[in-house]
């Protein structure tokens, strides 16, 4: 696509347009492959990849950077129509090498093809970035250190589609998985409201608060445990521990009065 820097020099500068035409004249025969599929949510429901050029499948490439999205709204301005019909069937073309990488295990180069997805396609097509966002946090929760940029990548794919279930669904998983157990509960919750009869989160309303309330109270005789340990430190040098004091809960008020023993048991 690139010209030598010989040719630059003779021709000068190029202009916007033509720019534009370089990076879209290699996408036409993409965009026609892809408008004849339907797009589909990929590592959850994957459509069978056909005729993406070879380079496109180069599982050594090095992983991509993020997305800037300010920089994609400044390029998307410059865009005609069916620049951006074109740039999206590509995205889309790079979403089914990702889901054929996903498929047989490679992870990482499938969170890169993902991630050149997401700087190409158009910011205008929000249901094909929010599938996209929402495969690669699939991909990324297959790689142990990515569970919280997972975790993000569903939350971008929940902004773009507000009643996306997978990304919903995904998210919850990976909130449990790393010990977020009250906001996935939220986030079953919320797949309830749209399908009523979903079989797991049905499931998980009802296991996840006795799950809450056991880690609340490990947590509350922690939080305790370091009080007394504090309070020992005070009292010894004036003879007492917190074994000298002890609570006694008011039935009438629900309140509690602190009871003195000169020398406890």
């Amino acid at each position: 696509m690139a010209s030598s820097a010989g040719d630059e020099g003779s021709r000068g500068p190029q202009s916007n347009e033509e720019v534009i035409e370089e990076i879209t004249k290699d996408l036409k025969s993409s965009c026609i492959r892809g408008a004849s599929r339907a797009s589909t949510d990929g590592p959850w429901d994957v459509e069978e990849r056909d005729g993406v050029d070879d380079d496109a499948q180069d599982a050594d490439a090095p992983p991509a950077e993020d997305v800037d999205e300010e920089l994609l709204k400044d390029r998307d301005l410059l865009l005609t129509e069916s620049e951006r019909e074109a740039l999206k069937c590509q995205a889309e073309s790079l979403k089914q090498v990702g889901n054929d990488l996903f498929k047989s295990g490679e992870y990482v180069q499938a969170i890169s093809r993902y991630t050149q997805g997401l700087q190409t396609c158009p910011l205008a097509f929000s249901n094909e970035r929010s599938i996209l966002y929402a495969n690669r946090a699939a991909a990324r929760a297959k790689c142990q250190p990515e569970k919280d940029s997972a975790i993000a990548d569903c939350t971008k794919a929940i902004e773009l589609n507000s009643s996306y279930v997978k990304a919903y669904i995904r998210r919850a998983q990976l909130y449990e998985e790393t010990d977020k157990l009250d906001e996935a509960l939220e986030d079953f919750k919320k797949v309830l409201t749209f399908d009523s009869s979903h079989t797991e989160a049905n499931y998980a309303v009802r296991r996840l608060p006795p799950l809450i309330n056991e880690r609340n109270e490990k947590l509350k005789a922690e939080m305790l445990g370091k009080l007394k340990d504090l309070g020992n430190m005070v009292l010894k040098p004036f003879g007492l521990s917190t074994n000298n004091f002890e609570l006694q809960k008011d039935p009438n008020s629900d309140g509690y009065s602190v009871k003195f023993h000169q020398n406890p048991m």
